[in-house]
């Protein structure tokens, strides 16, 4: 459900009907604000409090929604930041994990969290990606964007080198290392998640790829070594090429798979080709996590206007690879 002051419980009630297309949802959460959320979405589905996640007989008429923390979130209002949210959606996330590493469910998708609000929690994490990353001893990981739609009809995941950090950290962060494991990380899922073979491209980290080391060396001593070595593995892959038009010739379908060197260069791009219908994936870990691509949206949070189009995609994706997790 991720952080009840945000508009995961809405997207949930407004998405339900469609889930049921693609899974055997249960929502991890609290059953009374689902319920405030069907009732600010005039969803006519009732909500099915459950104690064990197999209790539930999901519908289009009941959302079995599992109680997963103790914290009280009565107080807790709408567009605010709370400790109390903040530690909830940590113990959603803490009791989905569980319960897929424990076999019980075949994957995770989940309504966003915020940051600010895990922080107010004492709980010191950039966001639900670490926290995956912890919770199932991972230390190879990633996020990645993945869209498919009128602009990207032959869809595209992006893939980020560094993710959570400063701009002004990100040269320190760009490793040759590092590249060259997010290359392989994403051979790896496009094979599973697309029917056509990887085309993966690497962007570079300065304007026009440095220009030949004019302005930074980071493409000549960092980036092309590493596609070179992943080029020599069997990785389908080529760059480092500038951002610019790395991004046009994948609408052109000359990509599928981009590797960005940090958060916005391949967030900005990817979310404004394809808006709602992007999904968050989280690479590496032992289970299938898939994710709305949008925030908390603290300021429309509570109004009942909330657009649940992602939720859906994310679910979609999320059955996919769950469908496809023994394809080599």
């Amino acid at each position: 459900m991720g952080d009840v002051a945000g508009i995961g419980p809405e997207i949930i009630a407004r998405a339900w009907p469609e889930l049921l297309a693609y899974a055997w949802p249960v929502v991890v959460g609290d059953a009374d604000w689902l319920r405030r959320a069907l009732a600010l979405t005039a969803g006519s589905a009732k909500v099915q409090a459950i104690t064990h996640s197999d209790e539930g007989t999901p519908s289009p008429d009941v959302i079995p929604c599992l109680k997963a923390t103790t914290v009280p979130l009565s107080d807790v209002q709408p567009g605010r930041i709370t400790a109390a949210a903040g530690r909830a959606a940590f113990d959603f996330l803490a009791t989905a994990i569980d319960l897929v590493l424990a076999g019980r469910a075949d994957g995770i998708v989940t309504a966003p969290l915020h940051k600010e609000g895990l922080h107010a929690a004492g709980l010191r994490y950039p966001g639900h990606t670490e926290i995956l990353a912890e919770r199932t001893g991972t230390a190879r990981f990633a996020m990645m964007l993945y869209a498919r739609g009128p602009q990207l009809p032959h869809g595209l995941g992006v893939v980020h080198v560094t993710l959570h950090m400063a701009l002004r950290d990100v040269c320190n962060g760009v490793t040759q290392e590092g590249v060259l494991d997010k290359i392989r990380l994403l051979d790896h899922v496009m094979r599973r998640l697309d029917d056509d073979p990887p085309r993966l491209g690497v962007a570079a980290l300065n304007p026009h790829a440095s220009d030949g080391s004019l302005f930074g060396d980071e493409e000549r001593t960092i980036i092309e070594p590493a596609v070179r070595q992943a080029a020599a593995e069997g990785c389908p892959v080529t760059g480092p090429w500038p951002s610019d038009t790395l991004f046009v010739r994948a609408t052109r379908g000359d990509f599928n798979g981009i590797v960005a060197m940090y958060h916005d260069q391949g967030h900005i791009p990817l979310k404004l080709l394809s808006g709602l219908a992007a999904v968050n994936i989280t690479l590496g870990l032992p289970l299938v996590r898939t994710s709305v691509a949008h925030g908390t949206a603290y300021d429309i949070a509570g109004r009942g206007c909330a657009d649940g189009s992602s939720l859906v995609e994310a679910t979609r994706v999320a059955a996919r690879l769950v469908a496809m997790t023994g394809r080599k």
